[in-house]
């Protein structure tokens, strides 16, 4: 009986450790996922940035035309 008790122990510590190192790796996966969303995020806003500075330069010339 006793025999029984720790292999049964055994099994639920082996699943217990199994299960961390599992959802560790899980966890790193879904960090470095959200890394590249994060790095795709600060591109578009690179690029919206750019095409505002655009924008705003030529509403700039266009009332400097309207002004003068």
């Amino acid at each position: 009986m006793e025999a029984a008790t720790w292999t049964a122990i055994r099994l639920l510590a082996a699943i217990s450790v199994g299960s961390l190192f599992y959802l560790g790796s899980r966890i790193d996966d879904l960090s470095g996922r959200i890394d590249a969303l994060g790095a795709r995020l600060d591109a578009q806003g690179a690029s919206l940035g750019a095409r505002l500075d655009t924008l705003s330069a030529k509403m700039e010339d266009h009332l400097g035309r309207h002004a003068g």
